[in-house]
């Protein structure tokens, strides 16, 4: 791009930078400034150009271009040739000073073009300064401004310069009136000086190195004169801080004697001002360069003013620092550096006035003394290094104080005195176990409120400065290695500091490790010279028994195995290649798991094993029984942290386990009883477990050893002490044997199997029922304590589990079985059948579980009363509770359901056939038809884990009938539509099994899948619908899927069975009854003609008992649909129902006629059977003359008033007509014949008493019922006129008479009978 092309391009940015818009305006300056850095001498020209021919622009503009100017200038200066430059200063130089106004926006800009420029050109832009400077009249304001920063941006070209401007400024320094003038000289005043001050310190860099402060000091002390004496006084703060500035620096370049003699008055004027002023960061430093000045010429007046000064500055270093205000914090780090110029001149007068500071208990006072001990401990090490006793000895009330923070200040304190070599001193231990004491400090005890700009307050906790500290200590401050190291293990075992164990743990990994590499013999620990050092046995105690609850702490099961694993030298030379091996995979574990996730009897197993393989690679029976003794020993550690204390007895039994000296095995069995605390439950669980473990390997000493302490002194003397007080003695002595009976309990569950049958009932049982005191052994004692009865279960019931492993469980006898298991009933009955309370039922039936399964077999009497006992106390148990509840009731209601479903296995196991589990599920009917929605759900739910389980232990030697399947699939089917959904989801699982058990006896291999029988798998999601349309269609197909699966011998009992659900209380299952009935009589009803008479009699039944609006129209469908089939055996079946016929009856009569073509077969049947006998048989009279009596025979009665009953249903109509002829002839003929027929006796007391409410509002005469049944043929065939002629004329009264019959019989045959017949 050419120079025309650049200054073109430039001239059209320059233009556009008077847009209105302040974006357009930084756009341009950034496209000038991206133009300068490839062209910097066209471009600067162009914008110098532009201002000079533009002289009328407004400054806001002409500023914008200036700082343009600057930017490029800032990085290409170098390249500028001297015209360009003149050409560019001689411009800023006029803009700066076109107006004497202060327009401080125009004039910083081209202020600094100027400094710009002078990094490279200072003598031309000094020469055009120095031509502003006129003698006798005061500068610019922003002459002195770039002079003051050309002192700051180029000091080693300045400088030279300086007594040239001094002369020009001090001559007219007392004309400076305003303060906004006097400000500037302040400011320029201070950067002449630091530069003055950078050019001499470095005047080996310096162009003229011959230049001394002598050649400013005279100057500077006249400039020094007025600032103090005069412009010091204004009332302005704005000038007083500006004059405070610039003595600062100036005081290093007054003559010595000068500086001297002015002290006594500068520094009590400095201190005066402190209390003028609230931002008092400008006087600290400003006071910190008058000090070093002061040192610097040996001052000695600085002693005489050292009680003023180091008040004032005490009192400023005890102001509450708010770390959102940065000049707070600026400040503090000044009068820290003022502190640390008097340690370094004055360090006894300085640690006699900090010291006894110390023991004030003002918060602000001790804290802010200690920030202050901190920083001289840092900044001034060598004049405190013979000081080091003092100090250390002047902590011991501060480390007694409880603030917190006073406690984060001793913390930085003792991090700094570790630095500098204060606690290898004597009592130096003293701080290292303060250090530890805040690491242990639980975190909810630090309730202070935070810093309003601290992110995390957890992050600025005593423990956590604490926790850093300690680490940082040991890992990065090598000469406290030998301090620390070993002496840093004494803290592991003290229960005080389990709160630091995590910090201790890193720490002691990281100094060890160094010790590693410094050789063996450095990391070996010499215990006798380190007498106070917890032993190599109480160190593995310590560690292991932490890693239990591997995540407290911050992680302490992880530094603390890695701790152990780094200690292996010292702890067993044995050991290395194991733990190396072992410890890694640990800690993998725990990484691959949280807290949440962790399974805590997993974790513990692994530890156990670890600790076991640890002790068969000692093998050594004195290294093992001294850490048995030291396990013992930190028994009392883990009083209040239950979990850990547990897992600890356990470490002990797994230890004497592996000892072979049974004198050590029972001398620490008997202090272990003597010694526990046992009202404590966790405790009670951990010593048992300890016995268990223990038992492994020494079955007989751990059994003696329990019979010795109940023997024992101790034992009779506790229970004699306890029964002085007898409001404490049951509950207490309860408690101990509780302990013993639990202790037997895991003897027996851990002893090896093929030595414990031999003293299940010898030793473990009887002495388990001793101590329990119950009817179980003849001593009737009952107890009321919960905790002995859950003891007394759990040890029974692994007793039985001990039995059962056995390989020779299979012949023995176990005679005290029914006892065990009446009194596991007791317990079970005891509990309350809504509420779930406790373990103790569910502990019970798992005891019952193992029990039932050992031999001899419970008889038959005994196993009912478990069934239903177990039933009882578990099925009427409200629902499962929510999450809100908690979740330990939520789980303990899961594992009683379990346990349960267990008990009930292991009953059907004992009897696996077609009865057996007929069995189970009679005794599961009475809650399966429960009206209470949870009980039939649980119940279901236990039915079809019986089935599955029925099902998978399924094996058929030869093909035989399950003859149960009808009577199961009609107890299960009707629950398919259940008000509650998960039981309808069981139901269909329950009918599911049920096929295939029929297929497994018929049979059918295992694996076999049965097309049919798997569609009811896809019927399930319809159930889930609540729709009663879609529910019931569901119902449907599964009905159709029973019926093409059930082997015709079950049809009956099916049906019979879901006849019974009609009356069911829950109406949906009712109705799924009734559509499921018409779905199998649709489908297989053809096979059922002989049981027909059985069926119709079992309906009626139903029906009079059933309230349901819908059974009635659901059973008279499925009479229709077996008289479509067999309709002379329902007719017959029917014509058997008792008379008068009840509502119900005739009902049925009526769903015959539905259908024209089965209404014609009905009528024909019943004028058969009404005309096959004879109307009537005489009676012999009882007196001589007396005619004898007609009396009507049944079964033509009973087809009469049938007729009627299929005759008054409209839909009769069509076979009416069919069959007119027949029916009226013979009805016609039947009338004549029963006129003056009686009844027979037993219906005539009916018809005398009156006839139910439920029976049919009918006449039962026989000639009057004959009578009702023509006329209903008239009305159905359409001879309504006749009919009703004959009622007007009285006809049909005179037919029922002898002696009007024939006159009524001649006036029905008066008149047309009906449409088409004569």
């Amino acid at each position: 791009m050419t120079e025309s092309s650049i200054k073109k391009l430039a001239s059209t940015l320059l233009d556009a930078i008077t847009d209105k818009d302040p974006v357009v305006q930084e756009q341009v300056c950034s496209a000038l400034c991206s133009l300068g850095e490839v062209r910097p001498v066209e471009t600067l020209r162009t914008c110098e150009e532009y201002l000079r021919q533009h002289d009328k622009l407004a400054h806001p503009y002409r500023a914008a271009v200036l700082r343009a100017m600057e930017r490029v200038l800032s990085s290409r200066a170098s390249e500028l040739d001297k015209d360009t430059a003149s050409t560019i200063i001689l411009l800023a130089s006029s803009e700066m000073t076109k107006t004497k106004d202060l327009v401080w926006d125009w004039q910083q800009a081209a202020s600094g073009v100027l400094v710009a420029v002078g990094r490279q050109f200072i003598s031309k832009v000094m020469e055009e300064l120095l031509r502003k400077l006129h003698p006798g009249t005061l500068p610019h304001c922003a002459v002195l401004h770039t002079l003051a920063s050309l002192s700051v941006a180029n000091a080693f070209g300045v400088v030279p310069f300086l007594p040239s401007v001094l002369s020009s400024l001090l001559p007219v320094l007392g004309m400076a009136k305003q303060d906004t003038v006097r400000v500037a000289f302040c400011s320029a005043l201070q950067r002449f000086s630091e530069g003055a001050l950078e050019y001499l310190a470095n005047l080996d860099r310096a162009p003229d190195p011959t230049v001394r402060k002598d050649a400013f000091a005279t100057d500077i002390f006249s400039a020094y004169d007025v600032l103090f004496h005069q412009w010091l006084q204004s009332r302005e703060a704005k000038l007083r801080l500006a004059v405070v500035e610039a003595l600062g620096p100036m005081s290093h370049l007054l003559p010595s004697e000068r500086l001297e003699e002015q002290l006594p008055k500068l520094l009590p004027g400095i201190l005066a001002l402190y209390k003028k002023h609230s931002e008092t960061f400008y006087l600290s430093k400003s006071l910190g360069q008058i000090l070093e000045a002061a040192v610097s010429v040996g001052s000695r007046t600085l002693e005489t003013q050292l009680d003023a000064l180091l008040a004032a500055l005490h009192s400023q270093i005890c102001v509450p620092v708010e770390s959102s205000s940065p000049l707070v914090m600026s400040n503090q780090k000044e009068v820290l550096r003022c502190f640390t110029v008097l340690a370094c001149s004055l360090p006894d007068r300085l640690l006699a006035f900090l010291l006894p500071r110390l023991d004030t208990s003002n918060e602000r006072t001790r804290v802010g003394t200690l920030q202050v001990v901190r920083h001289v401990i840092n900044s001034a090490a060598a004049q405190m290094e013979d000081k080091k006793p003092f100090i250390l000895s002047s902590m011991r009330l501060p480390l007694l104080d409880t603030n917190s923070k006073v406690k984060r200040a001793v913390v930085q304190v003792i991090s700094a005195m570790a630095h500098h070599g204060y606690l290898e001193q004597p009592g130096g231990e003293v701080m290292i176990e303060y250090i530890v004491q805040q690491c242990a400090l639980p975190p909810e005890q630090e309730p202070e409120k935070p810093g309003p700009s601290s992110k995390d307050p957890k992050a600025d906790s005593v423990r956590a400065v604490s926790v850093r500290t300690l680490y940082l200590v040991s890992t990065t401050v090598d000469r406290m290695s030998h301090v620390l190291w070993p002496y840093l293990l004494q803290f592991l075992t003290p229960v005080r500091f389990t709160g630091a164990l995590t910090p201790l743990c890193r720490s002691l990994v990281h100094l060890a490790q160094k010790r590693q590499e410094a050789g063996a013999d450095a990391f070996l620990i010499q215990y006798d010279a380190h007498a106070s050092l917890p032993s190599p046995y109480a160190v593995t105690a310590r560690l292991l028994v932490v890693s239990s609850s591997p995540y407290l702490g911050d992680g302490r099961g992880v530094a603390a195995l890695r701790l152990l694993s780094v200690l292996h030298p010292n702890i067993h030379p044995l050991l290395g290649q194991h733990w190396e091996t072992t410890v890694p995979l640990l800690l993998g574990y725990l990484d691959e798991h949280t807290e949440e996730t962790l399974p805590q009897e997993e974790w513990e197993e692994k530890l156990l094993m670890f600790l076991r393989d640890t002790l068969a690679i000692v093998s050594d029976n004195a290294w093992i029984c001294q850490l048995s003794l030291e396990l013992c020993r930190q028994l009392p550690c883990y009083d209040e942290t239950p979990q850990e204390k547990n897992f600890l007895y356990k470490c002990i039994g797994t230890t004497l386990g592996a000892a072979s000296s049974k004198e050590v095995v029972r001398k620490h069995l008997q202090e272990l009883l003597e010694t526990a605390r046992y009202q404590e439950e966790a405790e009670r669980e951990g010593l048992a477990c300890c016995f268990g473990i223990c038992a492994i390997s020494h079955l007989e000493d751990t059994l003696a050893q329990l019979e010795d302490f109940v023997r024992s002194e101790v034992f009779r003397k506790s229970i004699g002490i306890l029964n002085i007080f007898k409001d404490r003695s049951e509950n207490e002595v309860e408690k101990v044997k509780s302990a013993l009976i639990l202790c037997y309990g895991h003897v027996a569950a851990r002893a090896p199997q093929e030595l414990v049958l031999a003293k299940v009932e010898s030793d473990i049982l009887r002495n388990i029922c001793q101590h329990f005191n119950t009817k179980v052994l003849g001593v009737k004692v009952e107890t009321k304590d919960p905790a002995l009865k859950l003891c007394l279960v759990q040890s029974v019931c692994m007793v039985s589990r001990a039995i059962c492993s056995s390989t020779q469980a299979g012949s023995f006898h176990f005679t005290q079985k029914a006892e065990l298991v009446a009194q596991m009933m007791e317990f079970i009955r005891a509990e309350p059948p809504d509420s779930l309370r406790t373990p103790i039922r569910k502990k019970a039936m798992l005891t019952c579980t193992y029990l039932v399964s050992v031999e001899p077999a419970l008889d038959e009497q005994a196993r009912a009363d478990v069934i239903r006992g177990c039933l009882h106390s578990v099925m009427a148990l409200l629902p499962e509770p929510e999450e809100k509840d908690g979740g330990c009731q939520k789980s303990l209601y899961l594992e009683t359901l379990h346990a349960l479903e267990g008990l009930l296995t292991s009953l059907l196991q004992r009897n696996m056939t077609p009865q057996g589990l007929q069995i189970m599920i009679e005794h599961l009917s009475p809650w399966i038809k429960s009206p209470r929605g949870h009980e039939r759900a649980r119940a279901l739910g236990l039915s079809a884990l019986l089935l599955r389980h029925f099902l998978e232990q399924l094996r058929v030697s030869a093909l035989v009938p399950f003859h149960n399947l009808g009577l199961l699939v009609g107890l299960f089917s009707p629950r398919c539509a259940d008000l509650w959904p998960a039981t309808r989801q069981e139901a269909v699982d329950c009918v599911y099994s049920l096929l295939y058990l029929q297929l497994g006896y018929e049979g059918f291999s295992r694996d076999y899948r049965d097309d049919v029988a798997e569609r009811l798998l896809s019927l399930k999601d319809g159930l889930v619908h609540p729709d009663p349309t879609i529910l019931f269609h569901t119902c449907h197909s599964i009905g159709q899927i029973i019926a093409k699966r059930l082997p015709p011998d079950q049809l009956i009992s099916l049906l019979l069975t879901m006849f019974e659900a009609l009356g069911d209380p829950e109406k949906n299952c009712s109705r799924a009854a009734t559509v499921m009935i018409n779905c199998l009589l649709q489908e297989r009803g053809g096979v059922l003609q002989e049981k027909v008479p059985e069926i119709v009699s079992v309906l009626r039944s139903k029906l009079q008992e059933a309230q349901g609006e819908h059974v009635l129209p659901a059973a008279q469908h499925s009479m229709y649909l077996l008289a479509t089939q067999h309709c002379a055996a329902v007719v017959s079946s029917l014509l058997g129902s008792p008379l008068p016929l009840d509502s119900h009856t005739s009902m049925l009569w009526r769903a015959l006629a539905v259908e024209p073509r089965l209404a014609a077969q009905v009528l024909g049947l019943l004028l058969e059977k009404m005309s096959r006998d004879v109307p009537f048989k005489e009676s012999r009279a009882f007196l001589l003359g007396r005619t004898p009596d007609r009396v009507a025979t049944l079964l033509p009665l009973s087809a009469t008033c049938a007729l009627f009953e299929v005759l008054s249903t409209p839909a009769a109509g069509p076979a009416v007509l069919e069959l007119y002829p027949q029916l009226f002839v013979a009805l016609l003929l039947r009338v004549s014949c029963t006129v003056g027929v009686q009844l027979p006796r037993n219906l005539q007391a009916q018809e005398r008493r009156g006839a139910s409410p439920a029976l049919a509002a009918r006449n039962l005469e026989p000639c009057s019922s004959a009578v009702d049944t023509l006329r209903a043929v008239l009305l159905r065939s359409g001879s309504e006129d006749v009919a009703q002629r004959m009622d007007l004329e009285g006809g049909w009264e005179l037919l029922r008479t002898s002696a009007g019959h024939e006159e009524g019989a001649t006036r029905l045959a008066s008149g047309p009978l009906s449409q088409g017949h004569g």
